[in-house]
């Protein structure tokens, strides 16, 4: 594969086009157009390229609006704004690699629609010798912001202040792409994300990375809406069918991710 700048350059680039907030369309014009926010910064969910979005999520958007006779649009949004950007009524839903936490759910509703785990990512050979959680007291890490990596990494900073033990130093980005890339630039000693970022990123740089321990007790990603909105249903419907069809199986194999899609 490229060397390190090469691959700097391709992370620099992502976190930088997540940023342009271009939102994509299909061409034709449609009776109903269903937006959804998504932080284009998640590879292989969802990143832009070219200004276009591209990734599982968005085939699965593209997917669910034909369920429903729509059409749909990816409006880029920043992750740490999503749900006030959706409860603001900026966009009709959220496809990004989102959790289906208890806390979220407080705020808005969720179809499920795959099972992620986490990971911990490590330069190849893991120097800093990074294997749990745990073993990053007194070492850095970077991290998204708002995700439920970040909200791990600070539960985990209480049990080691407890312990009176060195806390770990976490580093958020505002950008998925520029976290990784801080682990390459060897700014931090490990990055902490959802496993289809982290397997994107050891497959897609040549094994410049690689993970540190087990993976992090899975959970639900689902499409959020807003409570008692008609077009939660609406979607929950959609999801089925597509599992149903062949159609969901058919996307997430394309991206990569078969491993994900949710038990029967």
């Amino acid at each position: 594969m490229g060397s390190n700048r090469t691959i700097a350059a391709i992370l620099v680039a992502l976190a930088a086009a997540s940023w342009l907030g271009v939102a994509t369309a299909a061409a034709a014009p449609a009776a109903k157009t269903i937006v959804f926010c998504s932080d284009t910064t998640y590879p292989p969910m969802e990143s832009l390229q070219g200004g276009k979005a591209v990734g599982a999520d968005v085939d699965i958007a593209g997917a669910v609006a034909k369920v429903l006779g729509a059409q749909a649009q990816i409006k880029s949004t920043g992750f740490d704004v999503i749900i006030p950007a959706l409860l603001d009524k900026k966009c009709d839903a959220i496809i990004s690699a989102m959790t289906d936490t208890p806390a979220r759910a407080k705020q808005v509703d969720f179809t499920d629609y795959v099972t992620v785990g986490a990971f911990l990512m490590v330069k190849k050979g893991n120097p800093s010798h990074v294997s749990t959680l745990a073993s990053l007291s007194g070492k850095s890490v970077a991290v998204e912001a708002a995700t439920t990596e970040k909200a791990g990494l600070d539960a985990e900073n209480k049990v080691l202040s407890k312990s009176g033990k060195s806390q770990i130093t976490i580093k958020i980005y505002p950008a998925d792409t520029s976290a990784a890339a801080a682990l390459l630039a060897g700014k931090v000693d490990a990055y902490f994300a959802d496993a289809t970022p982290v397997l994107f990123y050891i497959k897609k740089t040549g094994g410049k990375f690689e993970v540190a321990g087990n993976q992090v007790e899975a959970a639900p990603e689902g499409i959020a809406t807003r409570k008692g909105d008609p077009l939660g249903a609406q979607i929950k419907t959609a999801i089925a069918k597509l599992y149903a069809n062949g159609t969901m199986k058919t996307i997430l194999a394309k991206w990569g991710i078969s491993a994900f899609a949710l038990k029967k």
